[in-house]
């Protein structure tokens, strides 16, 4: 089936054609709950939250201008839904001096998991560590944790969503980063591998959901530019998965500079295809074709206007991403690089 682009259902809806938002909650009902499941830690309140930001969303079709993409709006209105629920819970919990016991503490409480007493105690304890390291982070900082490390939104897209500058969402992504890994140490890699965990939602039975990761880079002779809030621009923090891939790359271009300029990532169904805007006034589309030995077939297109600048077909695997030469940009070319994993 070929994937609609959201801005065109958006207009159908609004010349009348009410049908044409279904299948907008279709691709984003998961996404929407799991975030608001993320902020609120109830599964039955993330689910009255997820309908109520759909409908507030179908209210407010009119008013929406297409200057950011619809999902990053649709993410705003969904934070500020569960935003205002947890306030109004804690309100009357304070009302009735009631503290409310997560679910995941029914679980802790009532699951045997066949653990010996010390390894179960010890699990806990990690659980409760990393629980009160999210907790005591500010609600921005949290935030911008779950819409970076669960979504996996870029910064532009998070600025989007927040309403802030790119550039304070560099600083509080790095400053919240920078604060669990004082609280948890070693146990940030297993926050962070939960978090990717989560981020992959289950598909419908017989459906297969592909999750990658894709990466824009510039590659010149030219020295890198300074960090910049500006979108399509270095991005400020250490980038130690690029850096880590950065031999490979300048094995197989001969560039001297490689600079990331945005950074995405994708759940779809096989055969759907994600398209995303990338600096130069383009458009790029991948569509995940086929599972081949432990490897995805891609198509890869991308476009300016009328012209394809590149079309191809390729295939990658998790440690062996793909890597596209593309078009002139700037004082170098773009490179694509794509990646079967949810963090590119």
């Amino acid at each position: 089936m070929v994937e609609l682009d959201d801005l065109a259902l958006v207009e159908r809806v609004r010349a009348g054609d009410v049908a044409a938002f279904e299948p907008l909650v279709e691709k984003y009902r998961q996404r929407v709950y799991r975030l608001a499941r993320n902020v609120l830690h109830d599964s039955e309140e993330a689910f009255d939250v997820a309908q109520e930001a759909f409908i507030r969303a179908f209210q407010a079709l009119p008013t929406f201008r297409g200057q950011s993409a619809f999902y990053t709006w649709l993410f705003r209105i969904t934070l500020n839904v569960a935003s205002d629920r947890a306030r109004q819970r804690t309100a009357r919990g304070r009302a009735f001096g009631t503290e409310r016991v997560e679910e995941e503490e029914w679980s802790r409480t009532l699951v045997d998991t066949g653990e010996g007493p010390d390894a179960s105690a010890a699990r806990a304890e990690e659980r409760r560590r990393i629980g009160r390291a999210l907790e005591a982070l500010p609600p921005h900082h949290r935030a911008i944790i779950m819409l970076s490390d669960l979504e996996g939104l870029s910064y532009r897209e998070i600025a989007e969503v927040l309403g802030i500058p790119m550039g304070t969402v560099m600083s509080r992504l790095h400053n919240a980063r920078k604060r669990l890994r004082a609280a948890l140490g070693p146990l940030l890699t297993v926050l962070l591998a939960l978090l990717a965990a989560l981020a992959a939602p289950a598909g419908a039975e017989g459906q297969q959901v592909v999750s990658f990761g894709t990466r824009v880079v510039l590659a010149s002779d030219a020295a890198p530019p300074p960090p910049t809030a500006g979108r399509g621009q270095a991005l400020a923090e250490p980038d130690e998965r690029l850096d880590s891939f950065l031999p490979k790359l300048r094995q197989l271009f001969r560039y001297t500079s490689y600079t990331s300029l945005e950074r995405y990532r994708a759940e779809v169904p096989m055969g759907a295809t994600q398209r995303w805007r990338v600096p130069g006034e383009r458009q790029l589309s991948i569509t995940p074709e086929a599972f081949a030995k432990g490897a995805v077939k891609f198509q890869v297109r991308l476009s300016r206007g009328s012209l394809t600048e590149v079309n191809t077909h390729i295939q990658a695997q998790t440690g062996n991403p793909a890597v596209i030469g593309g078009p002139r940009h700037g004082d170098g070319v773009l490179i694509i690089i794509v990646w079967p994993n949810p963090n590119p």
